[in-house]
């Protein structure tokens, strides 16, 4: 390969090892948004809708929410950004925890 081709080759495989993250805390030590789950408890028993997602995420103060549909299991990544909402069969929210 002659070295004009590899100029031209090792920019597109190095992007290959570019890891890219959301702006924001990067370790649960760091000053930023965390999750306030206490807030928002008084939506339990409500139906679990996009439009009450929207509205526990800004309440809260959480970057991501996961849906935790009925008999589902979940990942133990603890994230203090993340508001959690689990719902029931009836689509009604019947726990809201941070992590």
């Amino acid at each position: 390969m002659s070295p004009r081709s590899f100029a031209l080759v090792l920019p597109v495989a190095l992007a290959g090892c570019v890891t890219v993250e959301a702006p924001g805390p990067t370790s649960p030590q760091s000053a930023g948004p965390v999750c306030k789950a206490e807030v928002v408890q008084d939506r339990i028993g409500q139906p679990a809708t996009a439009e009450l997602g929207a509205e526990l995420l800004r309440l809260s103060g959480a970057r991501s929410l996961r849906w935790g549909p009925p008999d589902s299991m979940w990942t133990m990544d603890f994230r203090p950004d993340r508001l959690n909402v689990r719902y029931d069969r009836a689509m009604r929210i019947t726990e809201i925890s941070c992590g």
